[in-house]
C-alpha cells in the first residue's frame, strides 16, 4: 500500500486562511498560538505516517482474535501503536485543561482526528468511541462518577464505549431491553446484551468503561423508560486501584466487509450475577445523555469518512503517476502514465476537489462547535450551536457518502489492479463502507435534518448559512477570474433555499407533513451537501487568488498548491456542484412513485 503522508499544507491552508485561527482568539484559549497549532499538526502527521499507517493493511488482514478466555487479541502492532499515541498526550488534544486535557480548540483536535483515520481507521475507532464517553461523562456524570473515571479516560490509560443496540432493538432505541436492577447500595445489576460494539473488548489498555442503555425494572414503555449506565470492564477501588474482574464479556466478534483491525463485538451483561453499574446523570434520560456522546461521535464519524478519502486520493495518484499505458493526447506518446488521459484526469481531480471541499466543511463545523462553547457572547454561541445542530447530520452522511465514492473511484483508476487485494485501494472501500451506516445511518441523519433540524426553527439556521453561501457567490461574481464560479454558487444557493421551503410547507401538512418529511430527506441532504461544500471551495479559490495576487508564492513562478486549488475549486462548482443541484428537481417531483411503491408486489 501506498505510503499515508498526512494532509498538513491543506489543513493549514482551512486552518490559517479560510478560518483565519478564528477558535484561537476564543476565551479559553490564550495560551495557544498558530505556531504552537503547526507544530502540533506536523508531530501528528509523524505519528500517523509512521507508527499509524504502517499497520493498515497487516491489520486489515490478521484482523482481531476472541480467545477461549473471553478476551480479544488486536492485530500485531495495534496495541502498541495505541500506547504511543496515549503517552503522547493524543487522547486529551480537545479536552479542557481543568479535566486533565490539552486544552485545544475543537479544529485541531479534528484536524488530528482525520490524520489518524487516515492513516488507520480501524485503530482510530478506539479513541473516538472514547472521546465521547469522556464528553457524555463530562456533561452528565456525577462527581464522583468524574473524579474516578474522568482521568484514566482522558489520559487514555483506559478506553471508552457505546452501548446502544441490540438483537431486536437497531435505530429503533425505544425497543432496548437490557435490565438494570437496583441495589441496596445504590448501584445496579445489569442483564442483556448488546451487539455491534466497537472495541468492547481488546487487550491494548488495562481497563474498558462501557456506557450502556437500559431500563430498570418499573420502567415505562419507550425512549422515557432508557437510562444510561457507567459498566466497568473491572471494577474501581476506592483508591482508584483495579478491583475484581465485572459481569460483562465478550461472547463474540463480528466477521465484517471492513476495518477488521477493530474488534466489533457482541457483550453479554449478567451471565452470572449481573454487571455492576452506575447510574449516569437523570433516571429516564439516558437517550438524551446518549445523544451527548453520539452527536461528538457523528462529527467524528464525517472526519473519518475524509480521512480515508484523502488517502484513497493518494493511492490512485501515486498509481496513476507510475502506471504506464496508452497514448498520451497531448504529447502523443506511447508511453504516457495513465494520468495524462483525460478520464483519469477526470477522476483524479474529482476526488481531490471532492475531499478537499469535505474537509473544508467539517473543520468549518468544528469552528462553531469552538465559538458555541467558547464565545463570550451567549448570542453568539446560541448561533453557533443552531448553525452545528444543522452541520453535524450533514458532515455525517454527505461526507462519508462521498467517502464510499471516492474510494470506489480509486478503485477505478487503478483498473483491474484495484479490484486485487494486495494494492491497497480495495481496503479503503471496503472500510468506508461502515461509515454510512453506524453512528445513526445516513438515512436517520437526512431525516435528522429535514425533520428535527429544519422544523424546529423553521429553517432559520440553515438560512443563515445560505445567506453566507451568497455572500461568498457575490464576492466571486465581483471577481473578473471566478465570475462563473459565482453564478454558479448562486444558482446553488437559490435550489437549496427553493427546496427548504418546498420541505418546511410539506412537513407542516398534519396528515401527510412526516411521510413528506421521509420522502424528501435524503435528496434535500444531498443537495445541502454539494452546495455547503461548493461554498467553502469558493471561499478556497477567493483565498488562493488573494495568497498569488499578494505574492505568497515566488515572483513570477505561482505556488502549485494554490494553482491546483483554484483547479479544484472549479471542478467543484462548476462540475460537482451540478449534480447536487438536480437534487432540487427530485424532491419537487413530489413523491407519489414512493407512496404507491409495494415491495411484496415487485
Amino acid at each position: 500500500m501506498t505510503p499515508f503522508a498526512s494532509p498538513v499544507r491543506d489543513i493549514r491552508f482551512v486552518l490559517e486562511e479560510l478560518l483565519e485561527h478564528g477558535s484561537l482568539a476564543l476565551p479559553g484559549f490564550e495560551e495557544a498560538s498558530p505556531d504552537l497549532v503547526e507544530a502540533v499538526l506536523e508531530e501528528a502527521a509523524r505519528l500517523a505516517g509512521e507508527v499509524w499507517a504502517p499497520l493498515n493493511a497487516s491489520g486489515d488482514h490478521q484482523g482481531c482474535t476472541r480467545r477461549d478466555d473471553g478476551g480479544v487479541t488486536v492485530p500485531e502492532g495495534f496495541a502498541e501503536a495505541y500506547r504511543a499515541y496515549a503517552e503522547g498526550g493524543w487522547n486529551g488534544i480537545g479536552v479542557s485543561e481543568a479535566l486533565g486535557g490539552q486544552g485545544l480548540p475543537e479544529v485541531v483536535a479534528s484536524a488530528v482526528q482525520e490524520m489518524l483515520h487516515g492513516a488507520n481507521m480501524a485503530l482510530g475507532l478506539c479513541p473516538m468511541l472514547t472521546a465521547g464517553a469522556i464528553e457524555a461523562l463530562a456533561h452528565h456524570g456525577s462527581d464522583a462518577q468524574k473524579a474516578t473515571y474522568l482521568p484514566k479516560l482522558v489520559e487514555g490509560t483506559w478506553t471508552g464505549t457505546m452501548n446502544l443496540t441490540e438483537p431486536q432493538a437497531g435505530s429503533d432505541l425505544s425497543r432496548v431491553r437490557t435490565r438494570a436492577l437496583p441495589q441496596e447500595d445504590g448501584s445496579y445489576r445489569l442483564f442483556g446484551q448488546k451487539i455491534y460494539i466497537t472495541w468492547g473488548e481488546h487487550d491494548a489498555v488495562e481497563n474498558i468503561i462501557h456506557l450502556v442503555l437500559a431500563r430498570k425494572p418499573d420502567a415505562p414503555e419507550g425512549n422515557k423508560g432508557i437510562s444510561l449506565f457507567l459498566v466497568p470492564k473491572f471494577l474501581v477501588n476506592a483508591d482508584g486501584s483495579l478491583g475484581e474482574r465485572n459481569d460483562v464479556t465478550c461472547a463474540s466478534i463480528e466477521h465484517k466487509l471492513g476495518i477488521h483491525g477493530s474488534p466489533t463485538c457482541t457483550l453479554s451483561f449478567g451471565e452470572g450475577e449481573g454487571a455492576i453499574g452506575y447510574l449516569v446523570g437523570e433516571e429516564g434520560r439516558g437517550l438524551n445523555h446518549m445523544f451527548t456522546m453520539m452527536n461528538e461521535a457523528r462529527h467524528k464519524v464525517g472526519i473519518q469518512g475524509i480521512g480515508v478519502a484523502e488517502r484513497a486520493c493518494q493511492h490512485a495518484f501515486a498509481y496513476a503517476l507510475e502506471r504506464t499505458q496508452g497514448r498520451s493526447p497531448r504529447s502523443g506518446r506511447s508511453d504516457c502514465t495513465i494520468s495524462d488521459h483525460l478520464d483519469v484526469r477526470r477522476m483524479l481531480l474529482s476526488m481531490r476537489a471532492r475531499t478537499d471541499a469535505l474537509r473544508a466543511l467539517a473543520l468549518y463545523c468544528a469552528a462553531q462547535l469552538d465559538l458555541a462553547r467558547h464565545a463570550a457572547d451567549e448570542g453568539e454561541r446560541a448561533a453557533a450551536q443552531a448553525r452545528v445542530d444543522v452541520l453535524i447530520p450533514v458532515v455525517k452522511a454527505f461526507s462519508t457518502d462521498q467517502a464510499v465514492e471516492i474510494a470506489s473511484l480509486g478503485i477505478q483508476v487503478h483498473g483491474g489492479m484495484g479490484f486485487i487485494e494486495e494494492t491497497g485501494a480495495a481496503q479503503l472501500l471496503r472500510d468506508a463502507r461502515i461509515a454510512p451506516i453506524y453512528e445513526g445511518t445516513n438515512g436517520i441523519q437526512a431525516l435528522d435534518l429535514a425533520g428535527r433540524k429544519l422544523q424546529r426553527d423553521g429553517g432559520a439556521a440553515l438560512e443563515d448559512l445560505i445567506d453566507q453561501v451568497e455572500a461568498t457567490a457575490a464576492a466571486l461574481q465581483a471577481n473578473s477570474e471566478h465570475a462563473a464560479l459565482g453564478e454558479s454558487l448562486a444558482g446553488g444557493a437559490a435550489d437549496l433555499r427553493a427546496a427548504m421551503a418546498v420541505v418546511l410547507e410539506a412537513g407542516a401538512d398534519p396528515e401527510s407533513g412526516a411521510d413528506a418529511v421521509q420522502a424528501y430527506a435524503t435528496p434535500f441532504l444531498n443537495l445541502a451537501g454539494h452546495v455547503l461544500c461548493a461554498w467553502q471551495m469558493g471561499r478556497a479559490a477567493l483565498a488562493a487568488s488573494a495568497a498569488i495576487a499578494n505574492g505568497r508564492d515566488e515572483p513570477g513562478r505561482p505556488d502549485p498548491f494554490y494553482q491546483a486549488k483554484q483547479q479544484s475549486a472549479d471542478y467543484a462548482i462548476r462540475q460537482w456542484l451540478p449534480v447536487g443541484r438536480a437534487q432540487r428537481a427530485v424532491i419537487e417531483a413530489g413523491m407519489v412513485s414512493l407512496a404507491a411503491f409495494d415491495a411484496a408486489a415487485q
